[in-house]
Formats: structure tokens, sequence, C-alpha cells
């Protein structure tokens, strides 16, 4: 039974959602300010925020019979009965309550007992990051049905990860973290906008209306050309404006495989072929993260 949940945790995701949290870390380490409990601590809560949601998707999904045979992806646990609905409402219960508990550690850690502003905000970025992750799709009124997927993917993935992690180690911010916040959020877009254009005509079908769905697929690939060009660009943008030394640029290798997978998209005209691009994206947003901050630190 446990290789069930383990696979239904979707462990190929787990990489995107720690990318923001490991930018923002090399940002704060790159100006002076690094906790090694902070940012293990950072990464619990990231990790165990993405699992809630994976099992999340999976629930709504399933109960909703939008995971059914004609979705091109790998089966999910409720849709294949490995998993029960009602045991999977339980392991959802189970993480909200573990990484609740990680993130309330989090917060005491950075802030200390006495900081009443910032542990108000962050005790209610925490509710909030845990609402989003299962209202994505349970519910009667599910975003993600709604097309409203990317923006919470851009708040979460991008600018709470980057923005928010920078924070917890500095205590400040400054306008040009947004620009890698940016870069994060919108390659984390490009991630679940693959995925969309992977299952447009099941959730079609399922009257999941998902960005995609409302723009047809060849509009949804003019957006995926502008979410991960804008992405390098924004990269390009925030490297000059803080130049210190030519290593800041090595993170252009983590565009290499990008720009292949771009190629990939546009000639595509089988949905179900994009399945294998979702991790080889995850994975250079992943490298990506690391290459721009090992070039951060480079520079000092």
């Amino acid at each position: 039974m446990i290789k069930h949940y383990v696979k239904a945790a979707r462990l190929r995701t787990l990489p995107l959602s720690i990318s923001g949290i490991i930018a923002g870390s090399f940002l704060a380490a790159s100006e002076g300010f690094f906790n090694w409990q902070i940012c293990l601590l950072a990464l619990l809560t990231t990790i165990g925020f993405q699992i809630v949601s994976n099992y999340a998707n999976d629930y709504g999904d399933g109960v909703k019979g939008t995971d059914n045979e004609e979705r091109i992806g790998p089966k999910r646990a409720i849709q294949s009965g490995v998993i029960t609905p009602s045991q999977m409402l339980k392991a959802i219960k189970i993480f909200v309550g573990i990484t609740f508990i990680i993130a309330l550690l989090l917060i005491y850690t950075a802030f200390g007992k006495d900081d009443f502003l910032n542990l108000s905000i962050f005790f209610l970025l925490g509710i909030a990051s845990i609402a989003a992750a299962i209202k994505y799709t349970m519910g009667t009124k599910a975003y993600g049905y709604s097309g409203f997927g990317d923006v919470f993917v851009f708040l979460f993935f991008g600018l709470l990860s980057v923005c928010g992690s920078y924070y917890l180690y500095t205590k400040q911010l400054n306008s040009t973290i947004f620009l890698p916040a940016f870069s994060i959020g919108f390659l984390s877009i490009g991630v679940l906008n693959l995925n969309n254009m992977r299952d447009r005509e099941s959730d079609l079908n399922a009257k999941k209306h998902t960005i995609v769905v409302k723009i047809g697929i060849e509009f949804a690939k003019y957006y995926h050309y502008f979410l991960l060009i804008s992405s390098f660009l924004i990269a390009i943008i925030y490297t000059i404006i803080q130049f210190k030394s030519s290593y800041q640029f090595i993170f252009v290798l983590a565009y290499i495989p990008i720009t292949k997978h771009l190629n990939v998209v546009y000639i595509n005209r089988q949905p179900k072929l994009l399945d294998v691009e979702l991790k080889k994206l995850a994975i250079s947003t992943f490298a990506f993260s690391l290459l721009f901050g090992l070039g951060l630190l480079l520079s000092q």
C-alpha cells in the first residue's frame, strides 16, 4: 500500500516545487544571509505542500471523473482503484498536519517569538498555501477548473517561493528580487501549461476549463513560447542589473534543453508525446535555479 502513496505523491514534481526555495536561498546567501535550519525547513515545508497538492489533485480529479480512460498521462491512484477516495482524504489530512507543524517550526526559527508582525504574515501565508494546494481540484469551486491554475502557480511557485524564502533569511525585500521570482514562476507555469496541453481533450470533456481549453492548442503553444522565452529574458535583465562577474550567466546552460523543448512543442501534433517533456522542463527549471544560484556565489 505504501508504494501506491509514494507513487501518488508524484516524486517527479518535487524538483520543480523546490526550485524557488533554492533560488531564494542562493539570493540570500550571495548577500551574506544564510541559515541551514531555515533552508532545510523551507525545503521540507515546500515538499509537504507539493505532496498535499498532488494528493488533492488525485482526489479531486478522481472523484469528479476527470481522470478517466481518455486521459493521456499515467493513471492516478483513485482512477486505478489502488487507493480509495476516503483513504486519500485521510492521507491529505495527515500531510496537511505534518506540513503545518514543519511550517510553524520554520516561521519560529526565522523570526523567533517576538516578531509578531512577521509571525502573523507568514502564518497566514502558510494557511493560504495549504488552501491553494487543496482547492486546485477539490471542491465545487476548484480554481483549477476555472482557468486560474496558472495564476496560483505563479504566485506560490514563483513570488512566494523565491521572495518568501529570501525574506525568511534577510527580513527584507528589494525590487530586483522579483525578477528571478518571475523567471521561476513563468517556468513553473510552463510545466502546468504543458500538462494542460497534453490533457486538453480529456479536460474539455470533463468540463475542466484550463487556459488551454479556453484558448485552444495553437494559442496555448504561443503562450508556452512567451512563458519560457520571457523567463530567460527576465533572468538576463536581472543579471545585467546585478552584474559582478561573467559567472552569473552560467544559468544559460539550463536553457539549452529548454530551447530543444520549445522546438518539440512547436512541431508536436500528438498530445501524448508531450508527457515525456514534462519531466524535462521540470528538471530544466531545477537546473536553472541551481546554476543561477551557483553563478551568484561564484561572483562574490
